[in-house]
């Protein structure tokens, strides 16, 4: 829980930096190459090709072209339709995609670590439930599309690592994830980037650096690696601890108006989902087994 907690406040300053000085000022497929570039330099040092299987190598590129690559085609796509607490609103559903996904590989179904999932969800609608833009639904189906591969991508990368087990620590072998992702980022950028929306200035250039190095370099490496260590349920729980810790980012330093109640509200219910996680279904599953 440490690395997925730490990582949760990583990412809150994340939203509100791509919503404040990137979203519609710098060309979407440009940051998300630009983000994966950065984020693979951090652990290209480490790789070790020769130790690895091929296959196993391919499956981290396809988890990586998931989570990161088309994820981020996604994600950034967002900003131009929804407010930043638009955004951080739909990704409520991240909790159901991954506790159904890991359900489908294991070929089972765990009805408690769905409702805990459930509960998490509750409380991020608690937080964010407001009128929204009337024109959000182009916005919503592309925040799922971006909720799903980031499912896809976690979930992989935490099936795979239980049923290929290799002698190489993580990050020895985290830097084909991101090679995968690169692939995506090139593609992307080459048919649908444009170059005339470069970024222009320092602070455009300073997020995007801080977004690659630290935010996606070190951020996905220990958050899959949280992801290896915890349940499906506390997984599916810390991925809607975002929504609350991202919205008091987006309030405490950009001034942004905020019911204080429906904050504090949901926070408790998500709260509230992880320690019955942890506390009640994590020892009941066990002993099914």
């Amino acid at each position: 829980m440490g690395y997925l907690s730490g990582v949760t406040l990583l990412w809150a300053f994340s939203f509100s930096l791509i919503g404040v000085y990137l979203a519609g000022q710098v060309d979407s497929y440009f940051s998300v190459l630009m983000r994966i570039v950065l984020a693979g330099l951090v652990f290209l040092p480490f790789l070790r090709p020769r130790q690895v299987k091929p296959a196993f190598a391919a499956k981290l590129m396809l988890v990586g072209a998931f989570q990161l690559g088309i994820m981020y085609c996604f994600f950034y796509q967002s900003f131009l339709f929804l407010s930043v607490p638009e955004v951080l609103l739909f990704t409520v559903f991240t909790p159901l995609y991954v506790t159904l996904i890991y359900d489908a590989l294991k070929r089972q179904f765990s009805a408690w670590y769905l409702l805990t999932a459930a509960m998490a969800v509750l409380g991020a609608v608690v937080i964010r439930y407001a009128t929204v833009n009337p024109d959000f639904l182009i916005g919503f189906l592309v925040v799922q599309g971006a909720n799903l591969c980031f499912a896809i991508g976690q979930v992989g990368y935490k099936y795979l690592l239980e049923k290929e087990q290799t002698q190489l620590p993580q990050h020895a072998v985290f830097g084909w994830f991101y090679l995968g992702a690169l692939v995506v980022g090139m593609l992307a950028f080459a048919l649908l980037g444009n170059s005339n929306k470069l970024p222009t200035t320092p602070t455009q250039w300073g997020v995007l650096i801080y977004l690659g190095t630290i935010a996606s370099g070190l951020g996905y490496f220990f958050w899959n690696k949280g992801a290896t260590l915890v349940n499906a349920g506390a997984l599916a729980v810390m991925n809607n601890a975002l929504i609350p810790a991202g919205i008091v980012v987006n309030v405490l330093i950009w001034n942004r108006d905020a019911d204080l109640l429906p904050l504090l509200s949901g926070g408790v219910l998500i709260l509230a989902a992880l320690w019955f996680n942890q506390t009640w279904v994590k020892r009941r599953v066990e002993t099914q087994r």
